[in-house]
């Protein structure tokens, strides 16, 4: 299992080019004290004309001497001379090899991946980056909406970072990686992994975590689903149940299904379906009808259908019908009338 405490992948890298550059700056520096001390304790010079002395020696810059030298200082000065050439390009060798791996640029992104794991507040944990977790990945990048995934397979996160995602490497059935993910600032989490009981073992130990979390859940059985809606998933979904219904829609209604798909994700779509929850102190429209709060010619939004709080479901409401606290409106727009539609509900947010 991967392990939480290293979420970010490992890169492939040589991890001992650092402490060669340690060792090589450390060898440098070394030489330098060597110089100036011999300088300052053997020829009796100051400190100042024998560190600059030193250096100027280990540059090459092709300066006289500071002051005349004997033979014996000369020799000194010719091996300070090799044990800097030595140093010098020991150094540059391991520089130009961690420039060649990527060591700087590994470092730079593993900084940028931590802020952005930081700035992570509101958002959504996908668990897992198969088939299913890419297309939920994808719709989410298309929403604009704010999404980490997680997946014990350091090249699925390879490929999820290829394509822009914020990502952790690490076992999404542990506590460690859920709060690495940082779910008890979640909005929401995905469990698409391949088995029915990782996903009810993400499930149980999220809500755990984070109690007033949505969580969504893959399941591959009907007693899954039935399992996973005990467990309190707000919805468990069967790919192959679900799969069945659209290909038998499409069969039917292929016109109807197209429509509600273009509608319900892709990239360019004209209309939209968003819901709204009303809550007494924030929409200035509860205790109203809908024909009075004319939210329709007011924002051009259509409201398709309202959910009770008790659960009733009202398709196709009239202008009679009156909006209560915690009436949930499914409505359907263009992306500017959904938006001025949400700005009358909540004024003052």
């Amino acid at each position: 299992m991967a392990s939480a405490r290293h979420p970010f992948p490992p890169a492939k890298r040589d991890p001992g080019i650092r402490r060669d550059l340690g060792l090589g700056v450390g060898a440098l520096l070394g030489v330098v004290l060597i110089g100036t001390l011999w300088y300052h304790g053997v020829e009796q010079w100051p400190w100042v004309e024998a560190f600059y002395m030193t250096v100027i020696t280990l540059t090459s810059v092709g300066f006289m001497e500071v002051r005349p030298l004997g033979e014996r200082g000369r020799l000194f000065t010719v091996a300070l001379i090799l044990m800097g050439v030595l140093s010098i390009g020991f150094m540059v060798n391991r520089f130009t090899e961690a420039l060649i791996q990527g060591h700087f640029q590994e470092g730079i992104r593993q900084r940028k991946w931590k802020k952005q794991m930081e700035a992570l507040n509101n958002h959504y944990i996908v668990c897992g980056f198969g088939r299913i977790g890419r297309q939920v990945a994808q719709e989410f990048q298309a929403e604009g909406v704010p999404f980490l995934v997680i997946d014990q397979s350091a090249e699925a996160i390879q490929v999820a970072q290829e394509l822009g995602y914020v990502a952790l490497h690490g076992d999404s059935t542990l506590d460690a990686t859920l709060l690495a993910a940082r779910v008890q600032q979640a909005e929401g989490l995905i469990a698409a992994l391949s088995s029915d009981a990782e996903n009810l073992y993400v499930v149980l130990s999220a809500r755990t975590l984070n109690p007033r979390i949505r969580t969504i859940a893959r399941a591959n059985t009907e007693e899954a689903l039935q399992k996973l809606q005990r467990a309190g998933v707000a919805h468990a979904i069967s790919p192959y149940i679900t799969g069945g219904k659209r290909m038998a829609a499409a069969a039917l209604r292929p016109r109807v299904v197209d429509f509600v798909d273009g509608i319900l994700s892709g990239r360019d779509r004209t209309f939209y379906l968003e819901e709204y929850e009303l809550a007494a102190q924030e929409c200035p429209y509860v205790g109203q009808t809908l024909g009075k709060a004319n939210l329709r010619t007011r924002s051009g939004a259509l409201v398709v259908a309202i959910r009770r709080a008790d659960g009733q479901l009202i398709g196709g409401p009239s202008g009679d019908t009156l909006l209560q606290p915690g009436d949930l409106l499914l409505c359907m727009g263009t992306a500017e009338q959904l938006r001025r539609l949400g700005q009358l509900l909540y004024p003052r947010l």
